[in-house]
């Protein structure tokens, strides 16, 4: 691997007044890099590939994150989002749930570079959204809040003052957070509550008060918004039912209040908690991991979901348990944890949508609580 001096690094870190984002030029001709997270309880660490051209893995490298995670078994932090790429894929998010911090990594590819960490302002963080300098993270742990923060020049995190919003009760089970593609709002789930909760942003980052949208349909997890501004929501369904997890897209009014537009299109497998959503905002992927499989769908502009084919469009090997789920920048590749059986599993994104499995990467061990993904 072509590697670059930490030296070299920090003083590339002091350039770009103009943003607080750090180049994100590459080193290598390859296409990108997929980050996967330990959450180990002992020393947290990132692990980080190259990507080639078709979107396969190789040359595994660790990164310490300086803090500790979770640890656990098959999705202890029960979230999407504890790793997070930046919009300009310059910087790296990840949670310590256990030591209570957020770790910031400088991108170049496969090579990434600790920058600091920070107190996440609340117990267990589980997931970090950002919308240009403006960062909150979610703790799912105690009352449940989110907490806000600037990313300054260097990658450093800075607490805004009175940032700090409760979720709607204690022990409500936070699992993902987003915000809306113009940064207008901040929305969250509540697993246990079954709430998708929607702040409106203000100028100086704070936030207004929690609106609690209850869903009408069981089982929510994680949310992500299209490139059109219509929220993405993964059901799990009603605990015991037989396939029986879904889809949800909602619009958002002025007032935070959530519109149903296609309400719980079947996923036609079991354990859909996480979605990710292409560049383009043409497609939508849900992991269900109690199927080992992937669905799929179109979203309209109007944020109506269609299924794909059968809507199962790509399969993990039987016990893969596929938990976290992500899509490459480019928009190639489908990318999934596969917990059970310690891999990463590699799919392509076909012209109508379809996905074609490229296999397996990876060598990682087996249900210890990985959870994280993020894909450049």
């Amino acid at each position: 691997m072509i590697g670059v001096s930490h030296s070299m690094l920090m003083v590339m870190v002091g350039i770009g007044a103009a943003s607080p984002f750090l180049s994100a030029a590459p080193l290598k001709g390859d296409a990108g890099a997929v980050y996967v997270m330990t959450n180990d309880a002992n020393k947290n660490e990132v692990i980080a590939y190259e990507r080639d051209a078709e979107g396969k893995l190789s040359d595994e490298v660790r990164y310490d994150t300086d803090g500790r995670g979770s640890g656990g078994t098959t999705d202890p932090l029960e979230a999407q989002g504890s790793l997070t790429l930046s919009q300009d894929h310059s910087v790296l998010f990840a949670v310590n749930a256990g030591s209570g911090t957020v770790s910031v990594f400088q991108v170049r590819k496969s090579d990434l570079l600790l920058l600091g960490k920070k107190a996440s302002g609340g117990s267990q963080p589980v997931a970090v959204a950002e919308h240009q300098n403006l960062v909150y993270v979610l703790n799912s742990g105690g009352a449940g809040s989110v907490v806000g923060f600037r990313l300054e020049l260097g990658g450093q995190l800075r607490e805004i003052r009175h940032s700090t919003r409760f979720l709607s009760a204690n022990a409500t089970g936070g699992a993902s957070i987003a915000f809306s593609p113009d940064g207008q709002f901040l929305a969250v789930t509540e697993r246990a509550a079954n709430t998708i909760d929607t702040f409106r942003v203000n100028a100086n980052g704070t936030l207004e008060p929690i609106v609690v949208n209850a869903n009408p349909a069981p089982g929510t997890f994680s949310l992500a918004f299209a490139p059109t501004g219509q929220a993405i929501v993964s059901e799990t369904g009603v605990a015991g039912a037989t396939n029986g997890s879904a889809i949800s897209s909602y619009s958002i009014a002025s007032n935070g209040k959530l519109t149903p537009i296609s309400q719980s299109i079947a996923a036609f497998a079991a354990g859909n908690c996480w979605n990710a959503i292409t560049p383009d905002g043409r497609w939508v992927y849900t992991s269900n991991s109690g199927s080992d499989s992937i669905s799929g769908y179109s979203i309209g502009k109007d944020g109506v979901l269609t299924p794909i084919g059968a809507t199962v469009v790509g399969t993990n090997p039987t016990g893969s348990h596929n938990v976290d789920i992500a899509v490459s920048t480019d928009g190639k590749n489908v990318y999934t944890i596969n917990s059970q059986s310690g891999t990463i599993g590699v799919f392509k994104i076909e012209a109508n949508g379809a996905l074609t499995n490229l296999g397996d990467a990876g060598d990682l061990p087996k249900s210890v609580g990985f959870n994280g993904i993020a894909a450049l």
